[in-house]
């Protein structure tokens, strides 16, 4: 069963290679600004998961033959306020210092299309959300992470499985969740469209 990840994130990449599959890397180019201007009223988890299915939309019409096309969208809701890649040090700096000692809500959307063909034959989406408790980083230690870039390409501003991991406390959920791909929800919509994880497997050497 050929697997495309239609996001550039390496680090959804990492966690499904460490799960045992290889998938294919096609990135989208979908305008997440304008899709989200285009639906305001939208609660936080419909927009990441609306975000995931254009996602995999955009991927799945340039594909031929048979798939299944994964896309993934995560956003950081602290306080009611939906907040996604920061982009520059200034930005991220402000979020962390409204974050720090604070509890926000991991949100990541997640599309799944089958293909058959080149057509998509079934579609499941949905979204995980898990809780993360952040810590106060000095202000030495948050002007070095600022310094490494890390932070200002990541929803929230802030990695679990990166240098960002000195500066969360906890989480409460799934921690693949926090790294932007849920297992065990993305097993659930594989289901829902007739694929086993296991046949997504690569042989081990």
């Amino acid at each position: 069963m050929r697997l495309v990840l239609a996001s550039a994130s390496p680090a959804r990449l990492s966690v499904l290679r460490a799960a045992g599959a290889d998938p294919a890397v096609e990135v989208s180019d979908v305008d997440e600004d304008a899709l989200l201007a285009a639906h305001p009223d939208a609660d936080p988890a419909r927009k990441v998961t609306l975000l995931a299915a254009a996602k995999a939309a955009a991927v799945a019409d340039r594909l031929t033959g048979d798939g299944v096309v994964v896309g993934c969208d995560s956003m950081l809701l602290v306080d009611g306020e939906l907040v996604g890649k920061p982009h520059d040090a200034e930005t991220a700096r402000r979020r962390w210092k409204a974050m720090a000692g604070r509890t926000g809500e991991l949100l990541t959307g997640h599309a799944v299309l089958r293909l058959a063909g080149g057509a998509v034959v079934q579609e499941a989406e949905g979204h995980a959300g898990t809780g993360v408790r952040f810590a106060e980083p000095t202000d030495a230690e948050l002007d070095a992470y600022l310094a490494t870039g890390e932070p200002l390409e990541v929803a929230g501003a802030f990695t679990l499985d990166g240098l960002g991991g000195w500066f969360v406390e906890g989480i409460d959920g799934d921690p693949s969740n926090v790294i932007g791909i849920s297992l065990p929800l993305l097993r659930r919509l594989l289901g829902a469209v007739g694929v086993s994880v296991v046949d997504l497997w690569t042989p081990r050497s």
